[in-house]
C-alpha cells in the first residue's frame, strides 16, 4: 500500500491535473468548441486515473484491517458518494498505459513551452538586429548626406575654378591672336621685302645681259669695219648673268624642292582636284566623264609644261652661251637661272594651250554650255608644279596610262568603285608621278571586268558631236580672246636673243 502511495506522489498527477485545469481556464474563451470538449475529456481521464489508483490504494487498506476493519467508514461515506455522484469510469486499460499517455501528454506540453521560449528568443534577436540595421540605415544616411554637401562643395569650387580657367584661356586666345596677327604681319613684311630682294636681283641680271650683249655688239660692230682678216675682239668687263645667279643653287636646294613639289603635286589630288570635280558635276551627271577630264587635264599640263620649259631653258643657253666663262658647266648655269627666275614662265600661254588640245580630245565629251576654262585653276597649279619638276635633277615626270592596260599596283590604287578583281584598267582617275623609272606618288585607276569592251562598242556606233568652244568661237572678237598674260617690257624679252 505504501509503495503504491509512493508512486502516485512520484507521478505527480495531481499537479499536472492543476496545471491543465488552470491552462484550461485561462484558454477557455480563446479555444474553439471543439478545443475545449477535448480539454475535458483529457482532465477527466486523468482525473479516472488517478481516482483508479486512490481505489486500489483503498482497497489494500481495507484488506490490510480484516474483514470488519473500515466497514462503518465505507457504508457511512463512500456508498452514498457512489449512489449520487460516481460513475463507474474504468475502462480496462492498465494502470501501466495510463500512466505512459500522462507522460506523454506532459513532454509534448514541455516540448511546447520550449518552442515557444525559443521562438520568442528568436524574435527578440531579430528585434534587435532589426534595430541594429535601422541604426546602421540613420548613419548611411547621415555619412550620405555628408557626402552630398561635400559634392555641392566641390561643384562650387569646380565652377569657380573653371570659371577661371575659362577667363584665363579667353586672355591667353586674345594673346595668342594678337602674336599671331604680329607675326603674319612679320611674314607679310619678310615677304615683300623677299620679293623686292628678288626684283633688284631680277634687275641686276637683266642689266648685266645687257651689258654682256652690248660688249658683243660691239665686238661684231668693230670686227665688221676692221679690215683686218683676224680682227681682235674686244670684250668689256661687266659683269656676268653666272656672277649675278650664285652658281650651284638648283642642286643645293634640289632635294628641298624635291619634298616641296611632291608634297604639292598631292596636295592638288586631295584639294584642288576634287575642287574642280564637284564644279564640273553641276554640269555634267556622268563621274566617270568628270573624272577623264580631269585626267586628260593633268596630261596635257605636264606636257605643255614640258614643252615651255624646254623652250624656256632654250632661250636661256643660247643668251648666256656667248658671254659665259666659267668653272661651272653651261648647263648647271642655265638651271640656276631658270630656278631662280621661275616667275618668268608664262603659265597662262601654257594653261591655254592645255585648253585647245583638250577640245580637240576625242576621250572627254561635255555639254555645249560648259567649256574647260572652268578648270583653268587646276591646270593652272598643275602647269606650275610640272615646270617646277623639271628643274629637279632628276627631273619629275607622269606615268603613261592607257585605257586596257594591265592594272599595276604598285603604280596605281583602285578607286572606292572598282573591281578589286578586274586585271585591266577602264580609265584613269590620276596619273602616277615618276622619277627616273620609279614610282614615287601612286596613281588612281577604275578597274571593272567587261566595261571596256562594251564601252568600245558603245564608242564606235556613238558619233560624237561637240559645239565649238567659248574659247575658239571667241577667237573673232578681239575683246574676248584669251591671249597670254600681258606682262611688263623687260629687257630680256625686248632684246634680240629673248629668254
Amino acid at each position: 500500500m505504501a509503495d503504491s502511495l509512493r508512486r502516485l506522489i512520484n507521478n505527480e498527477s495531481c499537479r499536472i491535473l492543476q496545471e491543465k485545469l488552470e491552462n484550461w481556464y485561462k484558454d477557455y474563451h480563446i479555444n474553439s468548441c471543439d478545443q475545449n470538449l477535448n480539454r475535458c475529456c483529457e482532465i477527466i481521464e486523468m482525473n479516472s486515473m488517478i481516482q483508479g489508483q486512490l481505489f486500489t490504494i483503498l482497497n489494500q487498506t481495507a484488506r490490510e484491517g480484516g474483514h470488519y476493519a473500515g466497514v462503518e467508514t465505507i457504508k457511512s461515506r463512500l456508498l452514498p458518494w457512489l449512489g449520487t455522484c460516481f460513475s463507474s469510469t474504468t475502462s480496462g486499460r492498465p494502470f501501466e498505459t495510463s500512466l505512459s499517455l500522462i507522460q506523454e501528454s506532459i513532454e509534448k506540453e514541455r516540448q511546447l513551452r520550449e518552442f515557444a521560449s525559443t521562438r520568442n528568443h528568436e524574435l527578440q534577436q531579430l528585434e534587435k538586429e532589426l534595430n541594429s540595421t535601422r541604426l546602421q540605415l540613420t548613419l548611411v544616411q547621415q555619412d550620405l548626406a555628408e557626402a552630398q554637401m561635400a559634392l555641392e562643395d566641390t561643384k562650387t569650387k569646380s565652377a569657380t575654378t573653371l570659371l577661371a580657367a575659362e577667363d584665363e584661356i579667353v586672355h591667353l586666345k586674345a594673346a595668342l591672336k594678337a602674336s599671331q596677327a604680329q607675326e603674319e604681319s612679320t611674314l607679310r613684311n619678310l615677304d615683300r621685302l623677299n620679293d623686292y630682294e628678288q626684283q633688284v636681283q631680277i634687275l641686276k641680271d637683266e642689266i648685266a645681259i645687257l651689258g654682256a650683249q652690248k660688249s658683243v655688239l660691239h665686238s661684231r660692230l668693230a670686227r665688221s669695219r676692221s679690215p683686218s682678216p683676224r680682227p681682235c675682239r674686244s670684250r668689256s668687263p661687266s659683269p656676268l648673268p653666272l656672277r649675278s645667279c650664285s652658281p650651284g643653287r638648283a642642286r643645293l636646294t634640289n632635294a628641298a624642292r624635291h619634298a616641296h613639289l611632291v608634297a604639292r603635286f598631292s596636295e592638288i589630288y586631295t584639294q584642288e582636284r576634287l575642287d574642280a570635280q564637284n564644279l564640273l558635276r553641276t554640269y555634267i551627271d556622268d563621274l566617270e566623264i568628270v573624272q577623264r577630264i580631269i585626267y586628260v587635264a593633268a596630261v596635257e599640263s605636264f606636257h605643255a609644261a614640258k614643252m615651255a620649259f624646254r623652250q624656256f631653258k632654250m632661250r636661256v643657253r643660247k643668251t648666256l652661251s656667248l658671254t659665259y666663262s666659267g668653272p661651272e658647266s653651261l648647263e648647271d648655269t642655265v638651271l640656276d637661272y631658270i630656278v631662280r627666275h621661275e616667275d618668268l614662265y608664262d603659265v597662262q600661254a601654257s594653261v591655254n594651250e592645255v585648253i585647245r588640245a583638250m577640245n580637240i580630245n576625242p576621250k572627254i565629251s561635255f555639254p555645249p554650255e560648259v567649256d574647260f576654262i572652268m578648270i583653268s585653276s587646276l591646270i593652272r597649279e598643275l602647269c606650275r608644279v610640272a615646270f617646277s619638276m623639271q628643274t629637279l635633277v632628276p627631273p619629275l615626270d607622269i606615268a603613261f596610262g592607257a585605257d586596257g592596260e594591265l592594272f599595276n599596283e604598285s603604280k596605281y590604287r583602285r578607286s572606292y568603285d572598282s573591281d578589286f578583281t578586274a586585271p585591266l584598267v577602264v580609265y584613269h582617275v590620276w596619273p602616277a608621278l615618276m622619277e627616273n623609272d620609279s614610282i614615287i606618288v601612286k596613281g588612281e585607276a577604275v578597274s571593272k571586268r567587261g566595261a571596256l569592251w562594251s564601252r568600245r562598242s558603245r564608242s564606235k556606233s556613238r558619233s560624237r558631236s561637240r559645239s565649238m568652244s567659248p574659247i575658239l568661237s571667241h577667237s573673232a572678237s578681239p575683246s574676248r580672246t584669251l591671249l597670254p598674260r600681258s606682262r611688263s617690257p623687260s629687257p630680256i624679252r625686248s632684246g634680240s636673243p629673248r629668254l
